[in-house]
């Protein structure tokens, strides 16, 4: 996959700061992939905008598929969403790295300026997610 020159990072969080610093991620399936110590983005809008969703208050098991290169709604097995507003940063793309390769998530071990930040009402973003029976 070509390195887009743009990419997005969601968070239920506003920046502290003006930096996103490189941190452990948390994947309860232990992919390799998303397991790094990093600043994690994708090419996808939509999915960095549903990782932001899965990640706030509320929310207490989820999935998403971020390996894609198109965007699958994501899965809420556990919760719903409790918070009014998520953030999306738009950062710039050269220390980044397609973890897997060929993939629509990027990892930069150094950590990055966001080029834009915006406040999204999670409310009209919840069409990008759906509530599902958790397989036993």
């Amino acid at each position: 996959m070509k390195k887009p020159k743009l990419l997005y990072h969601g968070s239920p969080f506003k920046l502290k700061g003006t930096i996103l610093k490189p941190k452990k991620a948390e994947d309860l399936e232990k992919n390799k992939s998303s397991t790094h110590k990093g600043v994690y983005a994708s090419s996808l809008k939509k999915a960095a905008i549903a990782m932001a969703i899965l990640s706030t208050k509320g929310v207490l098991y989820a999935g998403l598929d971020t390996f894609s290169k198109r965007f699958k709604k994501a899965q809420i097995y556990d919760g719903w969403p409790k918070a009014k507003y998520i953030y999306l940063y738009t950062l710039p793309s050269e220390t980044f790295t397609d973890k897997p390769k060929g993939s629509a998530q990027w990892v930069s071990f150094e950590p990055v300026r966001p080029l834009k930040a915006e406040r999204l009402k999670v409310e009209d973003y919840l069409h990008l997610v759906s509530k599902e029976k958790r397989l036993k």
